[in-house]
């Protein structure tokens, strides 16, 4: 039996579906997670498409968006602005 190695970005193929991604990976993950969440929906939607977009190179996209990298806020919200998101604030429950 072949199988092949799991990758998220085959499954973000609408916004609904990026939204709730990135949503939950907002609400319970860590920095690092909500960092790679960001590159796995440049990746779904094309690594070039989002270097276009953002004026950004492709390697820079995939280093800033890297497990372990500490992209500037700046560079979050550019990549968030070409993928079509928008990241708001509400209250914590108590």
């Amino acid at each position: 039996m072949r199988t092949s190695k799991f990758d998220i970005a085959d499954y973000l193929d609408n916004k609904k579906m990026i939204a709730q991604y990135l949503n939950t990976v907002l609400e319970e993950g860590s920095e690092d997670q909500i960092i790679t969440a960001i590159g796995h929906i440049a990746k779904a939607i094309g690594m070039s498409k989002i270097a276009e977009e953002t004026g950004m190179s492709r390697p820079s996209l995939y280093k800033a968006l890297s497990e372990g990298a500490r992209p500037q806020f700046s560079t979050i919200v550019k990549v968030l602005n070409a993928v079509g998101a928008e990241l708001k604030v509400k209250p914590k429950r108590a």
